[in-house]
Parts: structure tokens; sequence; C-alpha cells
């Protein structure tokens, strides 16, 4: 009975170790590819290193992949350096194909500035394809909505400008350099002060390369992660007269200011007369006042004995005898003879 029991924990323990042994087999099994890979490629990584990625949540194979890749073309990346990137959250692959490709462009790219540009969110691989191949940008960008530069020379004609931007990455300053954006904008603002300078529209049109020239010594691309190689005025157009129409509206607002004045004016000559008319018709109720008075003082003279009944008929005979003589002499009582 005791031979049967150690038998059969002998059996048991033998299967344990046996799945064990072979979880692990399987476990390094995985990794024995690419330390064979490595090895053959001449870009050696050591068995337990690939281990210790997978407990590290690295990717392995693009450790190996990318290590052997810059080791076919000369560059010597330790995986500690590749390890290091990949757990910051770079792109391991971007750098390495950027790299190597500047190494045969003859570009000084170092690892620490591939790194630093790539965890800055630049391609860096982008960015060393347009500094060996440069690359032209469009002013304005389609996606602005714009087709053109719009700018009024100094006669008031409207000039409708596109460009071609050719470009070329600038490595030092790709970090903490401006982007396209800005290079846009700045020779969208080149072309409008280029064209406003200019006397007339048909300077412009007759030379469009003087904008290109002017754009173009400006240093634009200063602070900016490119070097302008060159500015070409693609196309330029004649808009709409805006001075004409600048002076049309002012003419027009002129107008209607004037008519307003106008208007207050004649307000003020309306109300001007209106209190003369009220003065005159004042003075006559002065005057009616002052002559109802004349009963009042005649009446007070009967009574004090200053005139007497005679007196009184004789200034009616003289107003009867005036008013006779007008009336032979046909006047009216504003005095004009009738005819």
């Amino acid at each position: 009975m005791f031979t049967l029991a150690a038998n059969s924990w002998l059996i048991g323990t033998a299967i344990v170790v046996g799945v064990v042994m072979l979880i692990i087999f399987f476990m390094i099994a995985q990794f024995v590819q690419l330390w064979l890979q490595a090895l053959l490629s001449g870009a050696r990584v050591r068995l337990i290193d690939l281990i210790m990625m997978r407990f590290r949540k690295v990717d392995p194979k693009t450790i190996v992949i990318n290590r052997i890749s810059a080791k076919k073309a000369g560059l010597d990346l330790p995986t500690d350096w590749l390890e290091a990137h990949y757990l910051a959250g770079g792109r391991v692959t971007n750098v390495v194909r950027a790299m190597i490709a500047a190494d045969k462009a003859k570009i000084d790219l170092g690892w620490e500035r591939s790194t630093a540009i790539d965890l800055a969110g630049r391609d860096i691989l982008d960015a060393v394809r347009t500094s060996v191949d440069p690359k032209v940008i469009d002013c304005p960008h389609q996606q602005s909505g714009k087709g053109t530069v719009d700018a009024v020379a100094r006669d008031g004609i409207q000039l409708k400008a596109r460009a071609r931007v050719t470009v070329r990455t600038n490595i030092e300053r790709l970090v903490g350099g401006a982007t396209e954006e800005t290079i846009i904008a700045r020779v969208g603002e080149g072309i409008v002060s280029a064209i406003g300078s200019s006397e007339s529209h048909k300077e412009v049109l007759e030379n469009p390369d003087k904008i290109s020239r002017e754009v173009l010594a400006k240093g634009l691309d200063s602070g900016t992660s490119f070097e302008i190689l060159s500015i070409d005025i693609a196309d330029i157009d004649v808009g709409q007269n805006i001075g004409a129409g600048l002076q049309t509206d002012q003419a027009e607002a002129d107008k209607k200011r004037f008519q307003a004045e106008a208007e207050k004016k004649r307000a003020l000559a309306i109300a001007r007369e209106a209190e003369h008319r009220a003065d005159v018709e004042k003075n006559r109720a002065l005057v009616v006042l002052a002559e109802a008075e004349v009963p009042k003082a005649m009446a007070e003279a009967f009574r004090a004995g200053h005139m007497g009944i005679m007196d009184y008929y004789r200034m009616k005979n003289v107003v009867a005898d005036t008013s006779m003589r007008q009336a032979i002499a046909g006047e009216d009582e504003s005095g004009a003879k009738h005819t």
C-alpha cells in the first residue's frame, strides 16, 4: 500500500513538473525566434532581456526589429534606449527610420534630438523626408476655404493672388518652432503688404516676381520649423475697383450728411418764421389793447372837463374827412392804389 501511494505521488509530481516545464518551454519558445533573428542579424539581444520586456509590458518584436534595422544601417541603438522611448509613449519605428534616413542624407540627427521631437508630437520621419525632399505649401491653404489672397493697390484696384511656397524642414528648430500655418499666415501678410505698397495694380501685374522678392526678403521663416526656399506667385487676377466703391460710398454718406444739415436749417427757418408771426400777433394784440384804452381816456377827459362835446365832434369830422379822402384816392387799408 505504501509503495502504491508513493508511486502515485511521484507520478502526480512528475505530471505537475512536466506541465510547468511545458509552460516554461512555450514561454521561452516565443522569444527564441526573435533571439535567433537578432543573433543572426548581428544585433544580438539577450534572451533574458526579451523575457523581461514582456514583464515590463514592452513589445519585444518592435524592439528587436528596429534594433536590427538600425544595425544594418550602421547605427548601434541599445535595447535600453529603445525600451525607454517605447515606455515613454514614443513611436520607436518612426524614430529609427528617421535616423536611418538622416544618416544616409548626411543630416546630423542624434538619438536624443530624435526622441525629443517624437515625444513633442511631431512626425520626425516626415520632417526628415521634407528636409531631404522639400515640399510645396499652397497660400492660402486649400482647407481655409479661400482661393486667393486679396489685397488692394494704392490706385484702389483689388488683386487676387495665389502663391506656392517651397519649404524644407529645419531639424534644429523642429522642437518649439512654428508650424506650416504660421508660414502660410506670414506669406499671406507679406503678399498683402507688397501689393498695398505698390503705386498701381499694373505695376504688380507687370512684375509679379516683385512680390516674391519683397516677401522673401522679410525672413518669414524666422522662429519656424521650416526654411523657405522660394515663394512663387502661381496666379494673380484683377478684382473689383475698391477705391471707386469707397469713394462712391463716401459721396453717398456726404450727400446724406448735407441733406440732413439742409433739413436742419430749413426747420430752423420755419421755427424762426413761426416766432416772427407770433411776435406780429403779439404786437397786434398790444395795439388792440392800446386802442381799447382810447375810449376810456376820452370818457375820463369828458368827466375831468379837459374835452368838450365840440372837440369830440371836430375829431369825428376829421376821421370822416380822412376816410372820404382815402375812398376818393382809391387807396385800401394798406395804402396801395387800385387800378
